[in-house]
């Protein structure tokens, strides 16, 4: 399947997954209000975490591995059958210990966590690496779309108070364990399960470990900030940070699904040694992740007062204040996300990665810690401002003697500008209009031709590769 529908594929399950809650959010805040959301929110973290460990780093690790010998049946089946039996062993493990947690340690969430104990279940099953390696993205999204479609229903249907925020978690992680079962049946055909011994499974566990010490560290400033406004600055702080994160993690969901189709691609052209072509599929992804990442921060900042209200309800007005620093958090994401997955994890520079995260998570850990208790949720926000910031800047420092960076940050300064520019009119056609929807899309629309005009003149001034793409579907490689 070609690069551009893999994209779409990826990009469209990806955000879907996001999407759905997003659809239920509006409904969910009204019925369950600030204290509910934040409720939810800190259970369900705290089982994602578990998830996170039960699944190791195999996004990135399982992806690559099965994407570099992917034209070796032989070696193929081998690969897939180890790492599915390290998997198990894992996330068995992890089932356990979450199955201690909810019994002995579990507080006022008890009642959300009990059912979540299917997300743990999940990760047993949970596939989607081998696929993603075989660029088979179609199934991950089809089959995932229809049955959290039916979670969503399950939600307007059955949650009509706080009271049952318990149903709201059986209905998502079940659609979870149902999405993961029905995607790992399509590799029925493409991979078998061979004998393997543990001695087999035990070599890919440390240098998946050590992809996962970048997972943990992430998790800190995406996964633990819940965990520690609620902890610290109460539920109804972490209920008005969940819904203003919420959108912004919609948003990174185009980020990811692109990293995601172009690893697999790239780690193919690594194999083959075609390092120039690496270099142009990387500077004209770069171009369009800044692209879209500039009209994403400058967009949510310029709407982002009026959204919380009209999407949330007055009750989380004051999301919008978090929301507006947060979006500027897409184009950090961004920026080191191509770096990651198109020059650093195909050459298996894991390194580079755990340094550059874990540099992150200290900084967010430190900031979190110093201001949550004094700024509550604001804390966090500025905690993760400077976490995603790190981030780049760290892998800058190791590899700034082999990568352009010079013409990135060029990149970024023109996608901001037009970026702000479209800021100010969008800001400049709320003064006379009305807080209400009619209004609303049409600030957003005006905002987005003119950022779009405004793009297309820049690529015919320059000649930019993202033209080609736009006509053919291609990453800026010309002819072979």
């Amino acid at each position: 399947m070609s690069t551009r529908k893999n994209t779409a594929y990826n990009v469209a399950y990806r955000v879907f997954s996001v999407l759905l809650p997003l659809v239920t959010a509006p409904y969910l805040s009204r019925t369950v209000g600030r204290e509910g959301v934040g409720l939810y929110s800190y259970a369900w973290n705290i089982s994602y975490f578990f998830c996170l460990v039960a699944m190791l780093g195999l996004e990135n690790y399982g992806t690559r591995a099965i994407a570099a010998c992917r034209d070796d049946q032989k070696k193929l089946n081998q690969t897939f059958s180890a790492i599915w039996r390290m998997q198990s062993a894992t996330a068995g493990l992890v089932l356990l210990v979450w199955t201690g947690y909810v019994l002995l340690v579990a507080g006022e969430e008890k009642p959300i966590a009990i059912p979540l104990t299917l997300m743990s279940v999940s990760c047993l099953f949970n596939l989607d690496w081998a696929l993603m390696g075989l660029d088979q993205f179609r199934p991950i999204a089809l089959r995932n779309t229809a049955v959290k479609l039916i979670a969503a229903a399950c939600v307007f249907l059955f949650v009509k108070g706080q009271e049952d925020l318990w149903i709201y978690g059986l209905a998502w992680s079940a659609a979870t364990v149902a999405g993961c079962l029905l995607s790992a049946a399509s590799l029925r055909g493409k991979v078998q399960l061979v004998r393997v011994t543990w001695r087999d499974a035990g070599r890919h566990f440390w240098p998946c470990a050590s992809l996962f010490v970048s997972v943990l560290a992430v998790s800190v400033y995406r996964i633990m900030d819940k965990v520690m406004v609620g902890g610290m600055a109460g539920m109804a702080q972490n209920g008005l940070y969940e819904n203003a994160e919420k959108i912004i993690y919609c948003l990174s969901g185009f980020i990811s699904a692109v990293g995601t189709v172009m690893l697999p691609k790239v780690t193919a052209m690594q194999k083959k040694g075609q390092t120039e072509r690496i270099r142009r599929h990387l500077d004209a992804t770069m171009q369009a992740v800044l692209c879209m990442t500039a009209a994403m921060a400058f967009g949510v900042c310029a709407v982002a007062d009026r959204l919380c209200v009209l999407f949330y309800g007055e009750d989380f007005a004051q999301s919008a204040a978090l929301m507006a620093p947060l979006g500027f958090t897409l184009m950090m994401i961004g920026f080191a996300n191509v770096i990651r997955t198109q020059w650093i994890l195909p050459q298996e520079r894991d390194r580079v990665v755990v340094r550059s995260v874990c540099a992150g998570a200290v900084v967010n850990l430190a900031a979190n810690l110093l201001l949550i208790p004094g700024m509550k949720a604001m804390g966090a926000v500025i905690g993760t401002l400077l976490a995603e910031f790190t981030v780049p800047l760290a892998q800058w420092l190791q590899l700034r003697g082999e990568l352009d960076y010079r013409r990135y940050l060029g990149h970024t300064a023109v996608y901001a500008a037009l970026g702000a520019a479209m800021l100010a009119l969008v800001r400049l056609l709320a003064v006379p209009l009305p807080v209400t929807w009619p209004a609303l899309i049409l600030q957003m629309a005006a905002g987005a031709l003119f950022y779009g005009a405004a793009c297309l003149i820049l690529w015919r001034a320059t000649g930019s590769p993202l033209l080609r793409l736009l006509r053919f579907g291609r990453h800026g490689e010309g002819k072979k």
